[in-house]
């Protein structure tokens, strides 16, 4: 008996292993101080869009998809964070915004998903592959919804806040 149950264990084991993406654990780098990595993928009218290019600003990553109740049904609360601080000035920073790396595959329900939630900034990118997307294995992406704040000089400040949790930590960044 406690073969066969060695070896289911080791079977469950070698089945687990074999799909990184269970057990995936944050990318080295991706700690809290650290240099966020560069994303540079399409917008939605196929334009090239980087990270790089919002140097300056306090930048919320967030890994969302169209096709995602949770990521829905946190777009309120990001467009009211975006209209709330999108002008202030931070002590590592001036203005906010967000740069949505969607894991679409379909770019006509990723750009109705955008209308429909009235995502107001134009930071919205996307390579249209899914789970397979660079940027969300670069960054280690196993779940959405899933964000990452950077300060205006890129640097990692918070992973993964959400609510009036990100709006606390926001208003603390305010010079």
């Amino acid at each position: 008996m406690q073969t066969i149950t060695l070896r289911i264990t080791l079977i469950g084991l070698l089945f687990f292993l074999s799909f990184p993406e269970f057990g995936a654990q944050p990318k080295p780098g991706l700690e809290i101080g650290n240099k966020a990595p560069e994303i540079s993928l399409k917008n939605p009218n196929g334009e090239q869009l980087s990270l790089s290019e919002l140097k300056g600003k306090v930048v919320l990553i967030s890994f969302w998809a169209s096709w995602c109740g949770p990521c829905r049904r946190e777009s309120p609360n990001y467009v009211a964070i975006y209209n709330e601080f999108k002008n202030k000035q931070f002590k590592n920073g001036n203005d906010f915004t967000i740069f949505s790396v969607s894991l679409d595959r379909n770019a006509d329900a990723w750009k109705k998903a955008i209308q429909d939630d009235a995502l107001a900034w134009n930071t919205h990118v996307s390579d249209l592959a899914g789970w397979q997307s660079d940027a969300a294995r670069l960054y280690g992406i196993n779940s959405i919804p899933s964000n990452v704040l950077i300060s205006g000089d890129g640097i990692i400040l918070a992973k993964n806040i959400k609510g009036e949790e990100l709006n606390q930590f926001l208003k603390q960044l305010i010079r």
